[in-house]
């Protein structure tokens, strides 16, 4: 049985893969596999790929010696069994890979046995350091000699005075010990001020916080008697006229592949790949002890090995179909994540609807929408991705930010820094930056982007009132000049229209990407974080494609120096127009944590939308049937 190029890896793939890496003498008692991935075929070769035609499977390994620190790249033909390729890595000049989840444990007790750090601690008063939970983070990169090419990370600590007690109310600031996880040892322990831990409970199930549950709640019931109007088969989903490949990789998490809209007769691609690549999430507090927080998720802790087991009734609701996602542990054995990702569809309110002052007829149509999602947990926050399809041909992304804010000591003389939450307890200002990489395919791969705005028009004798207003269209024809930040005030907004294919009145077809415009990185552009996440400086980026350009901040980015990725792609200042391009775009959250957002966070949310735009000829939801109340009427919202 044959399979499609993109489908993701098997568990038994992933055995396989191990296996031909034992059997090629690759492996030793050491070696650790942070991150093994599908090695996805180009898109030329998937784009001529027919249903029995022959695939050869390819896995990528990223291996780590825990006792040496070296570092090895291998790819495994999964098909014929052998090793494709074998490269060393160097971290001094290429960086770190992810951090591996049993480098927390090992962390922690590495600091717990270090003097320096136990003085530390008892000195603020902790003498049980049972009581004294380490959180183990991303070290970044600082240019600091004796760091170089070390796999480090940086420890602040909290206290938990009991297993089942949430310690993020009870940080011990001041204080952070810095880690070789290959030595195992404490290399510094800063020790910058001694400030008293909060002492309220942050436990959001504690009844003295939360007082009685609300019983005013009457239940929601979602039913759809008939089932849903999706189709699966495997991975790929059919639903009204999207058409589109589910994949889940294990450092970006959820992958759309090929999404097409059948627009009468014909099959048109709009996306043949879309996932959040990256996303850095930076914090504002220059202390001693703190200027170095700054996490990528995706390359430094591999969000999609930190998916949820999604819950029927508590993340989904509603008549739901799940997929499981497979992806390979430390030792390069399978692991099955459990209803990794859900879909299902919901009712959006009203699609259309006109009341006609001359015929007196009254028409309404229903938007429906198809969401496809999941739900990461990293470290203190949780991250829901939620992808929407919608019957206009809409495209939209929404991300969920929820979970605990990080915190810090509240100082007593106040801080420019953070917020107090609760007595003594912050929540320092920081943001949450995500970069979706959108590799487009209007009606076809040769794409160009339009940066279209509005424009005022001043008075003169075309405009004699001063009424008039038009819009401004500039194509975007090289890389280097498509680094693009969003302007709401201007409603600016960027159509990827497709050069060679116009609708029926001659106009180029296209979807038009619309930014929420806030914020990008707000870091000084000279800053360490500022080159590592140099992504995150602009709000677009528009490269030509190349199959080994996936990351925004470059394939290893833990403890990276910066100049990889997107901006390395762009420097190439390759031409943009009317060629296979990507776009690279940067939305996110800027927060100053309120005491709202404690003990636990409501959600926030920020994303895009893909409108079509000159894509159909009319609207294409005039098909759409009426829904039909008890009464016979059109249901109106």
């Amino acid at each position: 049985m044959t399979m499609h190029p993109l489908e993701p890896l098997s568990a038994e793939e992933i055995l396989r893969n191990r296996d031909v890496l034992q059997q090629a003498g690759l492996l030793r008692e050491s070696t650790r596999f942070p991150l093994v991935q599908l090695e996805e075929p180009a898109k030329s070769a998937v784009l001529e790929h027919r249903e029995g035609d022959p695939v050869d499977r390819r896995a990528r390994s990223v291996l780590i010696d825990v006792k040496t620190g070296g570092l090895t790249t291998a790819v495994v033909s999964l098909t014929s069994g052998e090793v494709v390729s074998e490269t060393a890595v160097d971290p001094v000049e290429h960086g770190q890979p992810p951090v591996m989840l049993d480098e927390y444990e090992l962390v922690e007790k590495i600091v717990r046995s270090d003097e320096t750090w136990l003085r530390a601690i008892h000195d603020r008063g902790f003498d049980d350091v049972t009581k004294v939970r380490v959180c183990p983070l991303s070290a970044g990169w600082f240019g600091v000699a004796e760091e170089s090419g070390r796999r480090m990370l940086r420890a602040l600590s909290f206290a938990q005075n009991s297993p089942d007690e949430l310690p993020w109310a009870h940080p011990i600031d001041g204080l952070v010990a810095y880690v070789d996880v290959i030595e195992q040892r404490v290399l510094e322990v800063v020790d910058d001020r001694k400030f008293p831990a909060p002492a309220e409970s942050g436990d959001y199930t504690d009844e003295q916080l939360t007082g009685p549950l609300r019983d005013t709640l009457r239940p929601i019931e979602i039913t759809q008697p008939e089932g849903p109007s999706f189709e699966v088969d495997g991975h790929e989903v059919r639903w009204e006229n999207w058409r589109f490949r589910i994949g889940f990789d294990p450092r970006e998490g959820l992958v759309l592949h090929q999404l097409s809209f059948r627009d009468g007769d014909r099959e048109r691609p709009v996306v043949y790949r879309a996932s959040i690549g990256e996303m850095v999430v930076n914090y504002g507090d220059p202390s001693p002890v703190r200027f170095w927080q700054n996490y990528f998720d995706a390359g430094e802790y591999s969000l999609g090995k930190l998916a949820n087991e999604l819950v029927l009734g508590c993340d989904c609701l509603g008549e739901i179909r799940y997929f499981d996602a497979v992806v390979a542990q430390e030792d390069g054995t399978p692991r099955t994540l459990r209803n990794a990702v859900c879909m299902h569809e919901e009712d959006f309110g009203v699609l259309w609807k006109h009341t006609d002052v001359f015929t007196g007829s009254a028409e309404t149509r229903r938007q429906r929408r198809l969401v496809v999602s999941f739900f990461v947990s990293v470290g203190n926050y949780d991250y829901g991705f939620y992808w929407y399809l919608y019957l206009d041909g809409t495209i939209q992304l929404e991300t969920k930010a929820t979970g605990i804010v990080f915190t810090s000591a509240y100082p007593e003389e106040g801080s420019s820094w953070s917020n107090e939450l609760a007595p003594g307890l912050a929540g320092p200002y920081h943001q949450h930056l995500f970069s979706a990489r959108l590799d487009m395919m209007v009606d076809g791969t040769r794409n160009a982007v339009d940066e279209v705005e509005a424009q005022r028009v001043p008075i003169s004798a075309d405009n004699p009132h001063g009424n008039a207003f038009t819009r401004s269209v500039t194509r975007l024809s090289n890389e280097a000049e498509a680094g693009r930040e969003a302007d709401p005030a201007k409603g600016r907004a960027w159509h990827v229209v497709n050069t060679e294919r116009t609708n029926r009145l001659g106009q180029p077809v296209g979807y038009a990407l619309h930014p929420q415009g806030t914020p990008v990185l707000l870091a000084d552009p000279q800053s360490s974080i500022a080159e590592r996440a140099a992504f995150a400086t602009k709000h677009l980026w528009v490269t030509r494609y190349a199959p080994d350009e996936r990351y925004p901040a470059g394939e290893l980015v833990n403890q990276s120096r910066g100049g990889a990725g997107i901006p390395a792609f762009a420097a190439a200042n390759r031409s943009i127009d009317g060629e296979d391009i990507v776009l690279w775009h940067t939305f996110g959250l800027t927060h100053f944590p309120r005491p709202e957002d404690w003990p636990i966070m409501p959600v926030d949310v920020c994303g895009f939308t893909l409108k079509p735009v000159a894509f159909f000829d009319r609207n294409p939801t005039l098909d759409v049937p009426p829904t039909r109340s008890t009464g016979s009427h059109c249901c109106e919202s």
